[in-house]
């Protein structure tokens, strides 16, 4: 009898959470589950475009790094209206669904103020089916907040989950770099490896250009600013090339599109994107999950730029890791060496010197790897 998979994800800021959670849905779906995605976050259509099958509810977001407050797709606070529909069409679909399987993406150790919605999906999975197994799926790095909430995700973990999967390589990145783990915890670790999609053969674009890219969300504005502005003072002898997400609204786009200079191309991020880092000079960018695939795979000279405003360490984190695994140059926005124009102008001049780095040896294998764990685990429950 064919497994039933519920995943459940809400991304507030990025879409890295729901692309991640896409990987995970098209990897079991070909591996003969019958998979079901539920999305939480602003709609993203690409999501709709893989062989699972796709729920979105009614969206929430954040704007800035204020994730206590959450918005509607119009900008407007949410209301109890609002989350009483998303939990009970959550719990809906798990009753209907009856699944073998839940995953949460980023709960418990994130979406704290989405709790009652994911605790609601466990428990109406439990009554509908009460041998479904029930795991957390989280990235390489996560945000540590205070003791007592540290307490109460293990707690969480301890009474609602039977396993965690970490997409990352403990070799390059554990966990205990980011979050405490404790005894019990670490019992319930898998590490997958870095979770992606279906790796193409990159069609190579040999530009030469410095490219600059940030994402899908508005956080990489100032880097972007900081980008024009080095490009300014290095002049016309190599050519920019600045890829905007649709996170940047038309207004800021259009004002970097006017600052730049005329070596300097503004743009919004391409479908091409792996070809153009792979034919770049040198890549300027965040530090985001899916950098890290995109530069071992590039193999190109790197500087990892990581967003690093309100409370925000992930990037950080995970940036440090780059440079001393000799794959990125980590340059700070905030601190006592914050980046600038002149810093940055430097930086890349050093590594348009520099010769490429050598590939590194980080477990890709995330979608493969997560699927033999997730059967191993269905076996052991039946």
């Amino acid at each position: 009898m064919t497994k039933r998979v519920l995943i459940a994800v809400t991304h507030l800021l990025g879409s890295g959470h729901l692309v991640r959670a896409m990987h995970l849905a098209q990897a079991l779906s070909e591996a003969g589950y019958e998979t079901v995605l539920v999305s939480g976050g602003v709609a993203l259509r690409a999501a709709r475009e893989g062989g699972f099958s796709f729920v979105q509810l009614p969206p929430v977001k954040v704007e800035g790094v204020d994730f206590r407050n959450l918005l509607d797709e119009h900008g407007a606070p949410i209301d109890d209206g609002r989350r009483l529909e998303r939990r009970t069409l959550l719990a809906g679909l798990a009753a209907r669904l009856r699944p073998d399987l839940v995953i949460t993406e980023h709960f418990p150790f994130g979406r704290r103020q989405l709790a009652g919605e994911f605790l609601g999906l466990i428990e109406a999975a439990k009554a509908a089916n009460p041998k479904a197994l029930v795991l957390a799926s989280i990235r390489d790095v996560l945000v540590t907040p205070r003791a007592d909430r540290v307490a109460e995700v293990h707690r969480r973990v301890a009474e609602h989950f039977d396993a965690v999967l970490v997409h990352g390589d403990a070799g390059l990145l554990p966990l205990e770099a980011s979050w405490p783990v404790s005894p019990e915890l670490a019992r319930r670790l898998h590490y997958t490896g870095y979770l992606t999609g279906p790796e193409a053969p990159v069609v190579l674009l040999p530009s030469g250009e410095i490219v600059v890219s940030g994402g899908g969300s508005g956080a990489s504005l100032p880097l972007f600013d900081l980008a024009i502005a080095a490009a300014g003072l290095l002049g016309p002898k190599a050519r920019w090339r600045i890829l905007a997400g649709q996170g940047i609204a038309e207004p800021e786009f259009a004002r970097l599109q006017a600052s730049a200079p005329g070596h300097v191309t503004v743009e919004r991020a391409r479908a091409d994107f792996l070809a153009l880092l792979a034919g770049c000079a040198v890549s300027i960018s965040q530090a985001g999950y899916n950098t890290v695939l995109d530069l071992v795979r590039a193999g190109r000279p790197a500087i990892v730029v990581p967003f690093d405003a309100g409370n925000e360490t992930e990037q950080a984190i995970r940036a440090e890791a780059m440079a001393r695994a000799g794959l990125a140059r980590c340059l700070r926005l905030s601190g006592s060496e914050a980046l600038t124009p002149e810093i940055l102008a430097a930086a890349v001049e050093r590594m348009l010197a520099e010769p490429a780095p050598r590939p590194l040896a980080i477990d890709r294998d995330g979608a493969r790897n997560a699927v033999s764990i997730i059967a191993r685990l269905l076996l052991e429950r039946d």
